[in-house]
């Protein structure tokens, strides 16, 4: 499942009012005790490094649904690039309800942004190749809509939403299926046929095994460069391929000659760090 605009429109609010919940379960003291009183105002929202914005929509929501007479005017638009500076929105209504939702609104928007900011790096690395960027589901708990919207507005695409979105088997399953034709029988008997059947393999017999037993994608997982080659060579064109196991921004630069499909990066949205926004009342 691919995560858009719609998909997280759907998917987002019953979250952010938890995430809302978790961070006033018992009122803003603080905002409480200088504000008793609405108050009209207006806060701006600046980028304090340079990089690619991403969750606009969360960070709005986050506001009205505390108030849904705030107004957001944004300058920018999710997946454009920044610069330290920048001024990205105003926040218009009142400052109770601002103050109250400014952390968890930037929370949002500074950790999807994060998110985008290192997946256009590496969707950069991999220009011209042929290769497809795909997420994983190393994600953070209840926040994977977030997680998986991010990678998109940073360029890439999502590998599976979650475990009902496709047929991966990895190394347990081969194990416990009894080795990687058997899983792969069983699964065919199981799965309905619109679903492909992707194998997780880390030797090269079980890169044999797969393509005889008729795999649709082959996952070369914690390979070094000479063993995949030899394993490319192995497929020949019979399975889509994908590379995965320690993808960072310093190993795409030596996977971008390999001849596959896909490489999946679960530090994509694990290893992320977060975009640094500010947002200040004038």
């Amino acid at each position: 499942m691919l995560i858009d605009p719609t998909t997280l429109k759907l998917d987002m609010e019953p979250r952010v009012l938890a995430a809302l919940r978790e961070d006033i379960n018992g009122g803003d003291v603080s905002t409480n005790a200088v504000l008793p009183e609405p108050k009209p105002g207006t806060a701006k929202l600046f980028a304090k490094q340079a990089g690619i914005i991403a969750g606009l929509q969360v960070f709005t929501l986050t506001f009205q649904l505390l108030d849904p007479s705030i107004e957001v005017a944004t300058q920018v638009s999710d997946g454009d690039r920044v610069a330290d500076g920048d001024l990205l929105a105003t926040v218009t209504g009142d400052l109770r309800a601002i103050l109250s939702a400014e952390r968890t609104a930037l929370n949002y928007l500074q950790r999807m942004s994060g998110v985008a900011t290192l997946t256009r790096q590496l969707v950069d690395m991999l220009a011209d190749t042929g290769i497809t960027l795909v997420d994983t589901r190393k994600t953070t708990p209840n926040q994977r809509v977030f997680d998986k919207y991010a990678v998109r507005v940073g360029g890439a695409t999502n590998h599976r939403y979650n475990l009902s979105d496709g047929v991966l088997l990895k190394d347990n399953h081969i194990a416990a299926a009894g080795g990687v034709a058997p899983a792969i029988a069983a699964a065919r008997a199981y799965a309905p046929f619109v679903r492909k059947i992707e194998v997780e393999t880390e030797q090269l017999d079980q890169v044999q095994q797969a393509v005889d037993a008729g795999a649709d994608i082959i996952m070369l997982d914690n390979m070094d460069v000479p063993t995949m080659a030899k394993a490319i060579e192995i497929i020949g064109g019979r399975a889509a391929i994908e590379i995965s196991g320690n993808v960072t921004a310093e190993r795409v630069a030596e996977l971008r000659g390999l001849d596959v499909d896909y490489i999946s990066s679960g530090a994509l949205t694990h290893s992320a760090g977060i975009l640094d926004l500010s947002l200040k009342i004038k």
